[in-house]
């Protein structure tokens, strides 16, 4: 075997695990979410709807003409009821029907909106709803159709 054919062999070796773990390395990042792979993965499960949404809620919460004082009262009674689990169900559903007068109602509802303007508990509740969404994401794909989302809104506002 000549000094050429080593070089060769070894170079060619040396490709050859470096090919390899390079494959491993893609397929763990690929694993761990942080490459998207083609045909892999669900575009809509990538989809960060709690950031994107905080904004919305914020700027609808903020620009309230306080209309419904009596409502306010009554829904605030009734939101302490449900779960917190319904509570942010409800408020995502609300989200994604992409109707702001219903997500109003919603945070009324919830009590996030009074007649005092935005309560305290809504920045903990938006932080919390991070962490929820995380752990719910079959939920959130379910209420992707504006209209799923509306009916369940409907269905379950006056829980």
């Amino acid at each position: 075997m000549t000094r050429n054919t080593k070089i060769a062999l070894g170079c060619g070796g040396a490709g050859c695990l470096g090919l390899i773990l390079l494959v491993i390395v893609c397929a763990v990042l690929i694993v761990a979410g942080v490459i998207k792979a083609p045909g892999i993965y669900s575009p809509s499960s990538n989809y960060n709807y709690n950031s994107n949404r905080n904004s919305n809620y914020n700027y609808n919460a903020n620009s309230n003409t306080n209309d419904n004082v009596n409502s306010n009262s009554d829904s605030s009674s009734s939101s302490s009821s449900m779960s917190d689990d319904d509570k942010h169900k409800l408020l995502q559903a609300a989200g994604m029907a992409n109707d702001t007068e219903l997500l109003q109602k919603v945070l009324r509802k919830l009590g996030f909106i009074t007649d005092r303007g935005v309560s305290d508990d809504y920045a903990q509740f938006i932080k919390d709803h991070a962490n929820w969404g995380a752990r719910n994401l079959a939920f959130i794909n379910s209420m992707r159709k504006p209209e799923a989302a509306r009916d369940y809104v409907n269905a379950h506002l006056n829980d």
